[in-house]
């Protein structure tokens, strides 16, 4: 019996509750522990951790779709995810989730609190869980959900309320449901899980509404809460003296880690980017350089103590979180961090001590300012004085938003969706009240002139290609043994790359663009490439001449053909 057999042999025909099908999977999740993650490309058949490994590479060595036969894969299955759900609007429903795929069973999250477990040979629906978000939920960038996290025969996901949720991984029933932020502030969550040793780690939303961003640890078992470490100082911490010294302004200062974070057991720290300050433009109510937003911050993992920070961009005034993905690589026996910030810069540091190894740009056009080799940063172009507009690139999206960059430890390149957008912003002084958007600026992103491109860098930042692309690039990028690099469009194209030179290799178009996270696994000796799309989330910062695009909200499979 295959595992596809025995996934449908166990899916139970249970229909009409509010939650949806409840049908039973395999116990797979039930031996997924911390070592196995810990040794997670080692089983390169299964994607068991949000970026296919703590290091966050996007990288696996799955190679029997290589650069000689990509150009024979076509669809296995397609699931249709629908856009039901009680918040609606332009700009919602983008699947920007992550699956997670453990011995033929998929897991995967979307909008509105959806979780579902889907046989990943067949793309049947197994069970399927509906948390209850309200309609009336504080929501910045979009109602969506980036993935969930599995082990000890659970699933781990957040909601757009700022719960975090275990469910039993064969019937999707609930196990526990805690709290962590304070909805009525504007807090929320969107990230997905990550487990570390008998935690679920966690990170708040919602810096767009001046709220205090945290990262919190609950215990898997019992749901019982371990630590909350918060990236903005009080005022006696370190730090502190970043913050105006009277008022409030570090109570409201923003930095939520909103974007998984990666994980090193030998330094036993893990490595998040934090979020803007608040207000998002209007640096003159919080002068300094406003610890600990926009940076690289490095905690232990048992305390959630603070060991270093690398802060990208002082004093933001250009909404340029520093949330993307902490890449763990080696280089000449150093231990290093790779990290492409919104702000254009590509950043390289120790990631024992947070000292700068190297800095270069990786997008055309920057304007905000400039950034020295040695990481000196100048200022040029910002929303200084009320009512003048600044225009600046790149805009308040970034050169590279939240979506993914991927490393290959067999080419050593790094490879980036680059995003080439200006916006303008013109400063308008807000006061400050509990969940109303705290920006402090008037911002229209460009409808002309943009473009984007999918680049290749070394360790040491040379550029070694680049694939230009009509639009910006909005989605994550994978990497594989194959020498392939797979990226999606925001037009709908989903393409395979040469993962040494850059060439085109094979297209596919999906019927919507392009805002979530491509991952590859195995089953039964046959490999597949998961790609969710469906545009929306925040459409509006990056590429707002296609907010009306169509939603499409599916997850595409391909593999190679059977005969």
């Amino acid at each position: 019996m295959t595992t596809a057999d025995y996934i449908d042999a166990g899916d139970a025909i249970d229909q009409g509750t509010l939650s949806g099908k409840h049908g039973t999977a395999p116990p797979v999740v039930a031996g997924v522990t911390y070592e196995r993650i810990l040794s997670a490309r080692d089983e390169p058949h299964n994607w068991l951790t949000y970026y296919g490994a703590y290091n966050g590479q996007r990288f696996s060595p799955l190679d029997q779709i290589n650069t000689e036969n990509v150009k024979r894969i076509g669809p296995a299955w397609v699931f249709q995810a629908g856009t039901s759900g009680m918040i609606a609007g332009a700009s919602t429903y983008a699947f920007e989730a992550t699956p997670i795929v453990v011995d033929g069973v998929m897991f995967v999250s979307g909008w509105d609190g959806w979780v579902w477990a889907i046989n990943a040979v067949t793309g049947n629906e197994i069970w399927r869980y509906k948390h209850a978000v309200p309609f009336d939920v504080s929501l910045c960038c979009g109602n969506v959900n980036r993935g969930v996290a599995v082990a000890a025969g659970k699933v781990f996901f957040v909601t757009g309320n700022a719960h975090v949720l275990a469910l039993d991984a064969e019937t999707g029933k609930r196990v526990w449901d805690q709290t962590y932020g304070d909805v009525r502030a504007g807090e929320s969550a969107t990230l997905a899980p990550l487990v570390v040793k008998n935690m679920v780690i966690v990170g708040s939303a919602g810096g767009e509404f001046g709220v205090r961003g945290h990262l919190d640890a609950f215990d898997l078992e019992s749901g019982e809460h371990v630590w909350r470490s918060y990236t903005v100082p009080k005022p006696g911490e370190p730090g502190s003296e970043t913050w105006p010294a009277d008022g409030e302004a570090w109570a409201r200062g923003g930095a939520n880690p909103w974007i998984t974070g990666t994980f090193d057991p030998e330094t036993n720290l893990i490595y998040v980017g934090t979020g803007n300050p608040a207000p998002d433009f209007d640096g003159e109510v919080r002068e300094g350089d406003n610890l600990y937003t926009d940076s690289i911050v490095a905690m232990d993992v048992d305390s959630g103590q603070i060991r270093w920070h690398y802060q990208c961009t002082p004093h933001d005034v250009w909404d340029y979180d520093s949330i993307s993905e902490c890449i763990l690589f080696e280089s000449d026996g150093r231990k290093l961090l790779g990290h492409f910030d919104k702000n254009g810069y590509f950043f390289v540091v120790d990631r024992t001590d947070g000292a700068l190894v190297q800095i270069t740009p990786f997008v055309d056009r920057i304007t905000w300012g400039a950034i020295t080799r040695d990481g000196q940063v100048t200022p040029k172009v910002y929303p200084d004085k009320e009512g003048e507009p600044a225009h600046f690139y790149p805009g308040p999206a970034g050169a590279k938003e939240w979506t993914h960059a991927a490393y290959s430890p067999k080419s050593e390149l790094f490879y980036v969706p680059v995003q080439d957008v200006g916006a303008t912003a013109t400063r308008r002084r807000r006061e400050f009240k509990e969940s109303i958007p705290y920006w402090g600026a008037g911002v229209n992103v460009d409808l002309d002139g943009m473009t984007g491109s999918v680049s290749a860098f070394d360790a040491n930042g040379e550029e070694k290609w680049r694939w230009r692309a009509r639009l910006p690039m909005c989605a994550s990028v994978l990497a594989t043994g194959g020498d392939l690099v797979f990226a999606g469009e925001p037009s709908g194209e989903f393409n395979a790359l040469d993962a040494r030179t850059g060439e085109l290799l094979w297209q596919f178009q999906c019927g919507s663009g392009h805002h979530g996270s491509p991952m590859t696994y195995m089953v039964d000796g046959r490999q597949y490439v998961a790609v969710p799309v469906g545009w929306g989330g925040w459409a509006e910062g990056f590429l707002p001449g296609m907010l009306g695009a169509g939603h499409g909200s599916a997850l595409m499979v391909f593999a190679l053909p059977t005969e």
